[in-house]
C-alpha cells in the first residue's frame, strides 16, 4: 500500500500509555495516524520519519469544539477516518464512602462522556463509508470492580455496555467495535494516570486503603507490556472477524474469567428463583 492508500487510525491520549504505544506501532507499520494530547508538544518525538504520515493535535475530549475541530481537520489532512481508538482517560481510586463528588465527575467527563462525544463526532465519516473500527479501551475494571476503585470500575462499566449496544447499532453498516480490557500493564498509569482521594475511615483501610497502597508500590513491575499490547491491537484490525471483546494480559484473562464464572454460578444457583418471578407460563 502506498502511503495514500494505507489505514488513517485517530488515536486519543497519545501522551503517555497505550495511546503514545499505539501511534508508534501504527507508524512503524507504515500506516497514517492522527495522534492526539491536551498539548501537542509532548508528541514531538512521534515524527522522527513519519512526519508525511503523522498529524498531531491539541484535543481535550471534553472539550466539544475541539472535538468537531480535531475531527475536521483529520479529514482535511487524509480523507478518512479507519479506526478510532479512544484511549483518553485516567483513574481514580478512593473508598466508595470516601469518593469526592468533584473528582467523581471530572473522570466521568473524561472517561465517559468524552468518549461518547468523541465516537459521535466520527460515526458520520465511518458510517458514509460503510466501514471503521471503534477500540474503545476499557479495563479489566470493566469486568470486575475492586477495593479502591468503584468510581473508576463504574466509568468503565459505562463504555462497556455502551459499546454493546454501539455494535448492535453499527454492525449492519460495516463498523466494528472492539472493547480492549488489559489488566495491569507498564504504562506509568499510576505515576501520571491516577488520581487518589487517601483513605481516612479506620473500616475501609483493610480494602481500599491496601489496595490503593499496592497499586503506587507494583507501578513498573506489572507484567504487561505496552508494545506487545499496542501489536494485538493493530492485529485485531486486520482480520474480518474481530473480537466484541479484546482481553490483554495474564492478570485480565484470570481475573474475568473469575468473575464471570462467578456470574454463572450465581445465576444458576438461583435459577428457580430468577424464573420464578415470571408470569406462570399461562400467564395468570
Amino acid at each position: 500500500m502506498t502511503s495514500s492508500t494505507t489505514p488513517v487510525w485517530f488515536i486519543t491520549g497519545c501522551s503517555t500509555g497505550f495511546g503514545r504505544e499505539l501511534a508508534r506501532a501504527v507508524l512503524a507499520r507504515g500506516w497514517r495516524c492522527v495522534a492526539t494530547a491536551r498539548n501537542k508538544a509532548s508528541l514531538a518525538d512521534l515524527a522522527d520519519d513519519a512526519s508525511d504520515r503523522l498529524l498531531t493535535l491539541d484535543l481535550d475530549v471534553t472539550d466539544a469544539m475541539q472535538i468537531g475541530a480535531s475531527v475536521d481537520a483529520a479529514l482535511k489532512r487524509f480523507g478518512a477516518i479507519d479506526v478510532l481508538v479512544n484511549s483518553a482517560g485516567y483513574g481514580y481510586q478512593t473508598a466508595i464512602e470516601e469518593g469526592v463528588e468533584a473528582e467523581i465527575r471530572a473522570q466521568f467527563d473524561v472517561n465517559v462522556f468524552g468518549l461518547f462525544a468523541m465516537t459521535r463526532a466520527v460515526l458520520p465519516t465511518m458510517r458514509a463509508r460503510r466501514k471503521g473500527h471503534v477500540l474503545n479501551i476499557t479495563s479489566l475494571a470493566g469486568l470486575a470492580g475492586y477495593a479502591g476503585s468503584g468510581y473508576y470500575a463504574a466509568s468503565k462499566h459505562a463504555v462497556e455496555g455502551w459499546s454493546d449496544s454501539l455494535a448492535v447499532e453499527v454492525g449492519p453498516l460495516g463498523i466494528k467495535v472492539i472493547c480492549i480490557e488489559p489488566g495491569p500493564f507498564r504504562t506509568d498509569w499510576a505515576g501520571r494516570s491516577l488520581k487518589q482521594t487517601p483513605n481516612r475511615i479506620a473500616d475501609y483501610a483493610e480494602t481500599a486503603g491496601k489496595r490503593m497502597q499496592s497499586t503506587a508500590q507494583s507501578s513498573g513491575g506489572q507484567q504487561g507490556d505496552p508494545v506487545r499490547a499496542a501489536q494485538a491491537m493493530l492485529k485485531i484490525t486486520e482480520v474480518s472477524d474481530p473480537p466484541r471483546n479484546l482481553v490483554l494480559g495474564a492478570a485480565a484473562l484470570n481475573g474475568g474469567t473469575e468473575r464471570l464464572r462467578a456470574l454463572l454460578a450465581d445465576m444458576e444457583k438461583w435459577r428457580d428463583v430468577t424464573l420464578g418471578a415470571d408470569f406462570p407460563a399461562s400467564g395468570k
